[in-house]
């Protein structure tokens, strides 16, 4: 999604293209960009200027999601989401703490969008580059 972005407002990007920069499988791509299509965050073309685009500016799409479209909603232990799958939900004092958590990371992943990591590969390209010099 971060290749996406870094080449959003250019022509559709193709899966190999993508595999070859991220260092990852194409095969493990084809797969990944069956959900992310099916939640309205990439569109593909077909042809030979075909490929694949964000569906929206980096800006509008988070990493939650991204997050959810490939994982699901967070959830870090059942009974916070099934309260009735234990029958100490009433007195557990370690589901609020599971619950706040769960939380805190949707917070923190809402926080952060395709945009910033852009931004933030870049600066980080730029100190490697520097550290070189």
């Amino acid at each position: 999604m971060s290749d996406l972005a870094e080449n959003f407002g250019k022509k559709p990007v193709f899966l190999k293209d993508i595999a070859k920069r991220e260092e990852i499988s194409e095969k493990y791509l084809s797969i990944i960009v069956i959900p992310l299509r099916g939640a309205g965050l990439i569109q593909s073309t077909r042809g030979a200027h075909g490929g694949y685009t964000l569906a929206k500016r980096p800006e509008e799409i988070s990493v939650q999601d991204i997050f959810d479209a490939l994982e699901g909603k967070i959830c870090l232990v059942d009974c916070v989401e099934n309260p009735k799958k234990c029958p100490r939900v009433g007195i557990c004092p370690t589901r609020d703490i599971w619950s706040v958590l769960g939380e805190k990371i949707r917070e923190t992943l809402n926080s952060v969008t395709l945009a910033d990591l852009v931004k933030t590969r870049r600066e980080k390209a730029g100190n490697n580059i520097m550290s070189y010099i």
